[in-house]
């Protein structure tokens, strides 16, 4: 366990100071004992990563990632720390075609928000639009840089899902199909209902196609059904992301480039988009956790069915639950065991699931309405091997 725990530190990104010690305690024994609680709280069994609970600045949080895939193509950062900016930072980015801009998305976009938002505004709708377009601008440049060596980075891209709460304001923030929601109370007797906080930008979306016919209106095969599942071009799902610069930019669109990606017509205006959807929203008393999670979750989870899970049971473990909930669902669909699942090799794993990754990040709004810091500063990464 202590290998691990040295594998997840030596991982961390440093957006804010981090520091592997918990909150100071009374005496040097609880100081100890908190430090073991804290290496307790992650582990890793074959291919399921987790730490369980950990405090931030907005409250505590859960993490949890599978892989599915034969290389991982789900990336995870978590950033939180106390003032200047004070805010937590939540990046879930869910890749296509390889692993490779989800990697640059969890190396750079976190930092490029940090930096976007050390004006005197702080965090706005503005400051993380402008990290997105520095993220895209980045990994296009390193896609002009090994065009001819290799071709392939232009039809690699990925999912973003980007979450901030500074003071009491939550950001979220969208590009492609992974899905924020938020669990509330409602009513008198404090029951826990589902709300989905993020848009999903994923062909099989009515509104989706609409947008995306009316953006082309000059092209009639814009959105095309292939094998009962509507595609761009007839080739990938989601309409914005980040990366995939060959559905942007018409000079990666040639023969150097995999025969399956290719267009057979040329274009003249980027038919994806790198620009996200972002809502910000005034957190309430009655706010108590969001999820943040790839699609891969909610192909086999509903939106109520996941809050209630997470209601349902302690906080330490939420994350690594939803996915559990998930795996038995798609064991559940082949008519197999669980048990039986998780002895798949990731191989063929993905015959099965998706690449998983869950965050629960439970809100603690008396912290944030006296504007009090709770715990150390803290990085999190996902310590699975690519």
């Amino acid at each position: 366990m202590l290998g691990a725990l040295l594998r997840l530190l030596s991982a961390c990104g440093g957006v804010w100071p981090t520091s592997p010690a918990p909150p100071a305690r009374s005496s040097s024994s609880s100081s100890a004992a908190a430090a073991a609680d804290q290496a307790a709280a992650e582990g890793r069994d074959g291919l399921l990563w987790w730490r369980d609970l950990a405090l931030c600045h907005a409250g505590e949080l859960s993490v949890a990632v599978v892989q599915g895939n034969h290389v991982l193509e789900d990336q995870c950062r978590v950033e939180s720390g106390p003032p200047p900016l004070a805010a937590t930072c939540i990046g879930v980015f869910d890749g296509h075609a390889g692993p490779d801009a989800a990697r640059f998305a969890c190396d750079h976009l976190l930092p490029n928000l940090r930096e976007a938002a050390s004006g005197p505004e702080g965090v706005t709708a503005d400051a993380i639009r402008d990290a997105f377009l520095a993220t895209e601008e980045g990994f296009l440049a390193v896609v002009s840089r090994m065009w001819e060596a290799q071709p392939d980075m232009a039809t690699v891209g990925t999912c973003c899902l980007v979450g901030v709460v500074h003071q009491r304001t939550l950001f979220v923030a969208n590009l492609g199909d992974s899905r924020a929601v938020l669990g509330k109370k409602v009513g008198r007797a404090g029951q826990i209902t589902a709300e989905q906080l993020s848009s999903e930008h994923n062909a099989n979306e009515e509104d989706v196609r609409q947008e995306l016919m009316a953006q082309h209106p000059d092209d009639p095969q814009i959105v095309a059904l292939k094998h009962g599942v509507w595609r761009v071009k007839g080739i990938i799902q989601v309409s914005r992301s980040l990366g995939d610069a060959y559905l942007k930019h018409s000079q990666y669109n040639t023969e150097q480039i995999k025969p399956k990606f290719r267009l057979p017509e040329p274009f003249s205006r980027p038919i994806l988009s790198a620009n996200p959807s972002i809502i910000a929203r005034c957190l309430q008393p009655s706010d108590c956790f969001i999820i943040f999670a790839s699609d891969g979750l909610w192909e086999h989870l509903g939106n109520q069915q996941a809050v209630e899970i997470v209601h349902n049971h302690q906080r330490a473990g939420s994350a690594r639950r939803l996915i559990k909930a998930a795996l038995h669902e798609a064991a559940r669909k082949r008519e197999m065991r669980y048990s039986d699942l998780m002895k798949i090799d990731k191989k063929v794993r993905r015959h099965f699931h998706d690449d998983i990754t869950v965050i629960v990040l439970f809100i603690n709004y008396d912290q944030l309405a006296k504007g009090h810091s709770q715990g150390q500063s803290l990085s999190i990464r996902c310590a699975l091997d690519h």
